[in-house]
């Protein structure tokens, strides 16, 4: 049986401070989770009944055997994770200052084995089966796992998701990053972004002009959050602008990976724009008012229920011409 969700790139074990808004070398205990933006992202999609897999590498090691051990706790299909010998399995420690300060470390030495993903060794048939598939730009930042994330965006007919996620740390130059993101845009059908992401890939950040430029690149749907100005989301002829929901911020990280993956249910559920932002701002917020990543994503009756506790008057709607708006609370990812 096909996938409902393949997506691919970052793993990693999120090792997140037990107080908040203490600082990390004060910090006294901490949590171990599964972490990386892709991987959260399959994680939330699986939680709505969808059948998923990541493709990504670990090091061989006890955090390598953890995110196994995980990804099937969390009902989704780790066959194309493999192990890299001689590399560890990344960690992301974070600090917690609510409601926006969340710093966050990453230890991807001497490299994240999942950079080390290789485009022979990609199962091209189960990728291009899945109904969407969806790759992020910090794929694009080294080889091998350049090459193939684009593998693997051209080899898909269907719904190809980029997830802009730009990460400065992972690039030489804001100018390198704007190149390879246009390589991929050339195979994508719907584009994810902050403003600071659309910025790097279409030189845009006025919301309006970055789903412009976006949709002027060939995808099909442009979504540019904007954080506490809510999201905006928009096609060839329609725009739709998305108020956040408000929720009591404990930890944006992961936020982003939520909204992702509920974006992902809405596209495979054939909702219309405006219910399938509007879910995923909910879906973000929950997890952005939770301590954790993968563990905090939510069911659907959890963000249903939020949406009915928030309701707000209709979006607004038009046709012809991008415009819109959307974000929840907390919109970095892990």
């Amino acid at each position: 049986m096909s996938l409902d969700l393949v997506t691919m790139g970052r793993v990693s074990v999120d090792v997140y401070p037990q107080q908040v808004g203490v600082p990390l070398e004060d910090v006294e205990s901490f949590g171990k989770y599964l972490g990386g933006s892709p991987t959260n992202v399959a994680v939330a999609a699986a939680r709505y009944g969808h059948r998923t897999a990541v493709v990504t590498r670990t090091g061989d090691d006890p955090f390598g055997r953890f995110v196994h051990k995980a990804l099937e706790r969390y009902g989704v299909d780790d066959r194309f994770v493999t192990a890299v010998p001689g590399l560890p399995t990344p960690l992301a420690f974070c600090e917690i200052f609510p409601p926006d300060d969340f710093p966050l470390y990453f230890y991807r030495y001497p490299k994240a084995p999942d950079m080390e993903i290789r485009a022979g060794e990609l199962d091209l048939a189960a990728i291009g089966a899945a109904r969407i598939f969806w790759a992020t730009v910090t794929g694009l930042s080294q080889e091998p796992s350049r090459e193939a994330t684009l593998t693997a965006l051209a080899a898909h007919p269907g719904t190809t998701v980029l997830d802009l996620d730009y990460r400065p740390m992972f690039w030489e130059s804001p100018a390198e990053a704007r190149r390879q993101v246009g390589r991929a845009l050339d195979h994508a059908t719907v584009a994810v972004g902050n403003l600071d992401e659309c910025e790097i890939a279409v030189g845009e950040r006025e919301p309006h002009a970055a789903a412009r430029a976006l949709l002027d690149r060939g995808v099909t749907l442009a979504i540019v959050k904007q954080g506490p100005r809510g999201v905006l989301a928009a096609t060839a002829d329609e725009t739709v602008e998305v108020p956040p929901t408000p929720v009591r911020v404990v930890n944006g990280l992961g936020a982003g990976d939520a909204f992702g993956g509920a974006i992902c249910h809405g596209l495979l559920s054939g909702w219309e724009l405006e219910r399938t932002v509007r879910f995923a701002g909910a879906a973000g917020a929950l997890v952005a008012s939770r301590l954790s990543c993968a563990d905090a994503m939510p069911d659907a009756w959890e963000v249903e229920r939020l949406l009915t506790e928030t309701a707000e008057p209709p979006a607004t709607s038009q046709t012809a011409g991008p415009a819109g708006t959307s974000a929840s609370p907390g919109e970095a990812a892990s």
